[in-house]
């Protein structure tokens, strides 16, 4: 088997194990992350009506993620959001997603 379709489907029951457990709500809702080779993504997402909150976008590595973090933090905080519920998308926790 490819190393990276191995990869994929490990993190693929990972990402589904980890959102059996956790739903965001309006209040509180799910923070969303995605790292492509280029970009870091991050959303706050309300699961129980379905839409996005608010979402941050940044060039890959420690810092884009650090800003990220941040541009979201602020528009989190406009919004009147306090807490979140971390989905680290079968990601693990360190370096870039740990930034986020």
């Amino acid at each position: 088997m490819n190393k990276n379709i191995a990869k994929t489907e490990r993190r693929t029951k990972i990402r589904s194990r980890i959102r059996s457990t956790i739903s965001g709500t309006a209040e509180c809702p799910r923070l969303s992350v995605y790292k492509s080779n280029k970009f870091v993504y991050l959303q706050l997402i309300d699961d129980v009506a379905g839409v996005t909150l608010a979402a941050s976008k940044a060039k890959c590595g420690l810092e884009g993620a650090k800003t990220a973090g941040s541009d979201l933090a602020k528009l989190a905080q406009d919004k009147g959001i306090k807490t979140v519920v971390f989905d680290r998308s079968g990601y693990k926790y360190h370096g870039i997603v740990k930034a986020a």
